[in-house]
């Protein structure tokens, strides 16, 4: 079959786009995939599944509209909420001003218990090591530009999907490992609630990311524009990449340790070491140094676009709202900072408490996501240019309502309403 060269040229065009998607992939694929998705299919099998493509799906038209707002306009979501009401812009400000720590925090402590679980003979505390992994992130950050970040990040997104692609195959065609007498549990309950926030927290990714994807796409237009289609099929790789691969990672979970009379670890830095098990008793023992790695990689691509993100976030913020024409570098640098080490003194406080950290900080991801989404909607609803469908309203309308239901729900449990 022959292509035309407009074919051709469109496709190139569209490779050539690829960038902030991946990017964004690689802020999501960290402690969601890893460790929720995961622990999902080992807790519960395939139950879960439907939850996690649920929640991709509904959260999915908030963060598309990030790149629909600035292909469209030319300016970040964050420029939209300055333009469209000043109160937006400090409501995006107070809650971004405590995820960036909070979110910082956890991908670093995960990412420095990776280390230790991948070099058990050192004897270093995992409070010494995150403080190794920001100041590491710091010191690229301050050091590099926005693409060594974009093409580092297509790297690690690259080398994860194939190493998990191919351990969930190799399981599948095994089958299910269940004991003959195991008895399935149900996910269907208030007490396995907290875990399922949880989980739709940071599935993909926190909603706020998706004004941090805005300014990655802002920088992008600036350095290399691209056009409308092929800026919407970028984000449509990275979105859909980091959804499939929570399904993978699902999958490895169900089939390599649910109901094989393996105990599963809840607490994340236990949890690491078995998840590293999973791929070599599919691949081979021979893997297990490589995945170590990859993971580290993963999570450590994770930490630097999280502080990368949040400190840009939090400077256009605070340049809108002092009516500044734009915010220098040291602004920017000043913010780096603050995201790093501010995260790093929320580890030290929680005192390397991992799965208590990252469950806090899921569960907060999930309970701002309305507010977001609410606020991304509004930028969007009545676009001239390119006019959302009604599918697309459809799905949003449906997902401010599963959002906030779950909101909601959860709240009432957690204050005792519901028993």
């Amino acid at each position: 079959m022959q292509h035309s060269d407009s074919e051709i040229f469109s496709w190139r065009q569209r490779l050539h786009a690829l960038g902030p998607g991946i990017l964004m992939a690689s802020a999501a694929i960290g402690g969601s995939h890893l460790i929720a998705s995961t622990q999902a299919g080992a807790l519960y099998g395939w139950q879960l599944a439907l939850i996690i493509v649920l929640t991709n799906l509904f959260k999915y038209p908030f963060f598309r509209f990030s790149a629909h707002y600035t292909l469209d306009s030319g300016r970040s979501l964050i420029e939209g909420y300055a333009e469209k009401n000043r109160f937006y812009l400090w409501v995006f400000l107070i809650l971004v001003f405590f995820a960036a720590t909070i979110n910082a925090a956890a991908v670093a402590l995960l990412t420095a218990v990776i280390v230790k679980m991948a070099l058990p003979g050192l004897s270093v505390s995992n409070d010494v090591l995150s403080v190794a992994v920001i100041g590491a992130c710091i010191l690229i950050l301050l050091a590099g530009k926005y693409n060594a970040l974009d093409s580092l990040s297509k790297i690690i997104v690259a080398s994860l999907s194939v190493a998990t692609v191919i351990a969930a195959a190799v399981a599948a065609s095994r089958g299910m490992q269940m004991a003959p007498d195991f008895v399935e549990p149900s996910p269907w309950n208030l007490a396995a609630l907290g875990f399922i926030i949880a989980l739709m927290g940071w599935m993909p990714a926190p909603i706020e990311i998706s004004a941090i994807n805005s300014l990655w796409v802002t920088a992008r237009q600036k350095e290399d524009p691209v056009g409308y289609r092929e800026g919407m099929f970028d984000f449509n790789v990275g979105f859909i990449t980091s959804a499939v691969l929570a399904v993978i990672f699902l999958a490895l979970g169900a089939f390599v340790q649910y109901g094989n009379g393996e105990e599963v670890q809840m607490a994340g830095a236990k949890y690491i070491g078995q998840l590293v098990n999973m791929y070599a008793v599919t691949i081979g023992d021979w893997s297990r140094p490589l995945v170590a790695f990859i993971a580290f990689a993963c999570m450590f691509g994770t930490t630097i676009t999280v502080i990368d993100g949040y400190a840009r976030a939090m400077a256009e913020s605070v340049r809108l709202a002092g009516g500044k024409d734009s915010f220098g570098n040291k602004a920017l640098i000043g913010w780096i900072l603050w995201v790093g080490l501010s995260g790093l003194a929320l580890i030290l406080w929680f005192n390397s408490a991992l799965a208590e950290l990252l469950k806090f900080a899921m569960i907060t991801a999930f309970l701002a996501a309305p507010v977001f989404a609410w606020l991304n909607y509004r930028l969007v609803r009545h676009d001239e240019k390119h006019k959302l469908s009604a599918g697309v309203t459809a799905l949003t309308i449906v997902g401010m309502i599963y959002l906030v239901g779950f909101s909601v729900l959860f709240l009432l449990n957690f204050l005792g309403i519901l028993v």
